[in-house]
This record gives structure tokens, sequence and C-alpha cells, in this order.
């Protein structure tokens, strides 16, 4: 056991020592384990002495020894103070030479005890938004411009809003092109907004076989420094117009997509739509509930989790100014605040979890990969990363578990509805 500890708050330094004669004990155990099979000239598998394996192999004997004797000191004390390890231990093994005995320092951080809160006294908000029949006519509206025909108009046809304009350009800062900003026969759906703000607008209105100027400003936040912020030109080319023929609104639509009339697929489009607005508003309730928790819950954390967390934030906004050009300044204090948001919540959630049985099933898991699967083009990819990506199952799977808690928190704390605008909703609900 531990000759020597130090505490303070959550955070122990601890120092024992191991007899030569119990390492050299262990060390030989290892060795002996490790002749059963190892293969020397001379020596028969199995049959090597130990003498001879210790003149080879006792160093990393030893050192394999060390750490077996030091951790289970470390869980005999851990378990002796009712304690839990808040990552791995650091250690230091000063001055030890081979033949004495090893006396080392184990530095770590413990979880802490979550505290007492009464959830009852709780209150969250539930935002509720009352279904608009537009939108079931604009969900209406897309089915038929999904199953819609592009047909090329003559050129006296002035491009609208909503029709594909096959065109060239080639894009200029001042006199200079610049890289990526040029193609020939390009699809582009006029207000689809995947162009720059405003390129889309000064196509309508033209005619196919003219040729024109498109006077644009990229936006401050564009991905490429080079070009972010800047006064562009691009020289541009329409070929052709094409407009997109919708299907007439009827039976037989309905039944290309699954339902026998058009009412059945207007229910059907109100019972999405309704998930949709009950779902958000139980994320918006997570959220109000994840900012009480972060408030009212008074609690130590580990420095070493909060150091972690912060390094992980540094890498992304290192990462992501590397990646998109951007020179935005880090700041520590901000971000350190926002680190020990995240560590308590966590360590609030999984302890809440686990104290009133929460778990994440097999089909918990199999239903997330899928409905995250049904997102990509190929699903089959996504499947393929979980089965080989074990760290990322586990964060899925850990996601998964604070969702559930935050669930099971949430039908025992008080809910007041209130109605709001759907965006207003949808907005609430984001993922902090």
């Amino acid at each position: 056991m531990f000759k020597k500890e130090k505490i303070k708050d959550l955070h122990y330094s601890v120092t024992g020592v191991i007899a030569a004669d119990d390492l050299q004990r262990a060390a030989d155990e290892i060795l002996a384990e490790y002749g059963k099979t190892a293969k020397m000239p001379g020596f028969r598998a199995g049959h090597i002495p130990l003498n001879v394996l210790r003149q080879k192999y006792n160093a990393s004997a030893m050192s394999q020894a060390i750490d077996k004797l030091m951790n289970a000191d470390l869980n005999a004390y851990l378990e002796s103070k009712k304690i839990r390890l808040a990552g791995s231990p650091r250690a230091d093994l000063p001055k030890w030479e081979m033949g004495s005995d090893a006396e080392y320092t184990l530095e770590f951080d413990i979880l802490p005890e979550l505290p007492e809160f009464d959830l009852t006294k709780f209150t969250v908000t539930k935002p509720v938004a009352k279904l608009d029949e537009a939108e079931v006519e604009k969900a209406v509206e897309n089915i038929r411009r999904s199953r819609s025909t592009a047909e090329k108009q003559d050129d006296k046809y002035k491009a609208k809003n909503g029709d594909t304009a096959v065109i060239d350009f080639k894009g200029f800062i001042g006199d200079t092109a610049f890289p990526g900003g040029e193609a020939t026969k390009h699809h582009l759906v006029l207000g689809s907004g995947s162009f720059i703000p405003g390129f889309e607008d000064q196509i309508i209105g033209h005619r196919a076989g003219d040729k024109f100027d498109v006077n644009v400003k990229f936006p401050a936040e564009y991905h490429s420094a080079d070009l972010a912020g800047k006064d562009a030109r691009f020289e541009t080319v329409l070929h052709e117009v094409r407009k997109h023929i919708l299907p007439e609104l009827n039976d037989e639509l309905a039944k290309s997509v699954g339902f026998d009339t058009v009412e059945k697929l207007r229910e059907h489009i109100r019972e999405v739509l309704n998930e949709q607005y009950a779902d958000a508003g139980q994320r918006a309730m997570r959220n109000e509930l994840l900012d009480i928790l972060a408030d009212k819950v008074k609690m130590n954390l580990p420095e070493n989790l909060v150091a972690q967390e912060l390094a992980m934030a540094k890498n992304e906004h290192d990462h992501h100014n590397a990646e998109h050009g951007h020179d935005h300044k880090w700041d520590e204090k901000a971000e350190t605040k926002e680190a020990e948001r995240r560590v308590k919540l966590g360590l609030i959630l999984a302890e809440w979890g686990n104290k009133n049985k929460v778990e994440v099933t097999r089909d918990d898991l199999q239903q997330a990969i899928w409905a995250e699967a049904s997102r990509y083009p190929d699903p089959k990819q996504v499947f393929e990363f979980y089965n080989k990506n074990q760290n990322a199952l586990a964060m899925l799977r850990g996601m998964l578990f604070e969702r559930k808690a935050l669930d099971e928190m949430l039908k025992n704390v008080k809910a007041k509805e209130k109605t709001v605008p759907a965006d207003e909703l949808f907005k609430q609900a984001e993922v902090k």
C-alpha cells in the first residue's frame, strides 16, 4: 500500500515502494510464462532455464512487473477509498536501479461524486408549433418537382426562377482569372442558392445565346481566403434554358410515391411534419435542461479532463483555420469555460444515467446507424465505417446514452407548453 499521499480536491499524488524481492518474483513469473513459447538456440521450446531467460529478457520483464505491481497497488487503493480514476495516471520512477527497491509516485485525478439534485424542481419550456397547411402543400410541390421533366425552351424564352440554366462561366478578380472559377455546360437550377449570393439572380431574364457578365461579391466567410470578401466578375454564356414541367397533382402521382390518393399522401406528409415538430420540441427541451444542469449543479471538475477537452477544441479550431484559410483568434478564456461546461454535463449525464440504469441497446445503435446511412448516396459505406471503426461506434454509443439520459430526466421535470412559429421551434432545437 502507499506510504504517502497528497490530496487536493480531485487531484491525488501517492507514493509507493515495491520491494526488490517482490519485483524479481513478479518478473520471474512473467519470464516463466514467456518461456513456455520462446525459442532459443540449443533449447527445446518450453525448457529454457530461468537464469537464461533472465540474462536476455530480465530488463523487459522488470518493466512489465513494475507496471503490474503499481497497477495492483493503485487498484487496491481506489477500492479502499471508493474512488474512481478520471483518465490514466501519470507514473514517475526516479533513480531506480535493477536489484533495488522501486519507489514510485502516481499522480491522477478522480471522478467527482454527483451532487444530489431534484429534477422535479426544474421547469423547462416545451415549444410546440401548429402545422401550417402551406407546409403540406410545399412538400407536395417538392414531390411534383422531383418528378418534373426539364424541357428545353427556344431562344425567345427568358430564364425564370426555378428553371435550369446551362452555362459556361469564367471568374475574374480584377483582370486576373482565379483557379476553380471556370466551367463549361454547367447545369444550374436558378433559385437553388448553390452559387455565390446574387449569381443566379443575374441569369434570370436572359435568353439562350446571351453573353453577359455576372458581378458578385464573395462572402467574407468564404472557404478560400484568397477570394473571401472580394468583388468578382464572371464572363457568362447562357447556352440553353430548361423549364421544369411538373406532373399533374392527381391520384396517379400519389400512387407513384406509394399512396392510393392525393389525400392519403397529404395525410402522410402531415404525420411526418408533426413527428418532426415533436422531435424538434424534444431537442429544444434537452437543450434547456442542459443549460439548467450546467447552471444549477455545482461540482469540482477533474483538471485533466478539462485539459483534454480544451486540447481537442484547440485542435479543431486550428484544423478549421488551416482547412478554410481563416485566421480566427483562439479565445482561451471563453473556450476554457465551454470545455468546463462540456465536461460537467458529460459527468452529470454519465453518473445519473448509470445510477438510473439507462442503457443503449443494440437496436438503438442499429437505428442510429440506419438513420445516418439514409442520408448518404451509398449507405453501405456508413455501415462499413462503423464496422471497422470501434472508436466511432463508441462515440455514437456515448451520444445515444446522453440523449437517452436526458429524455429520462425530462420525464421528471415540469414542462410548460408554449406555441411558437415553426422556424423558431427548429432554431431552439439546434444542437448545442
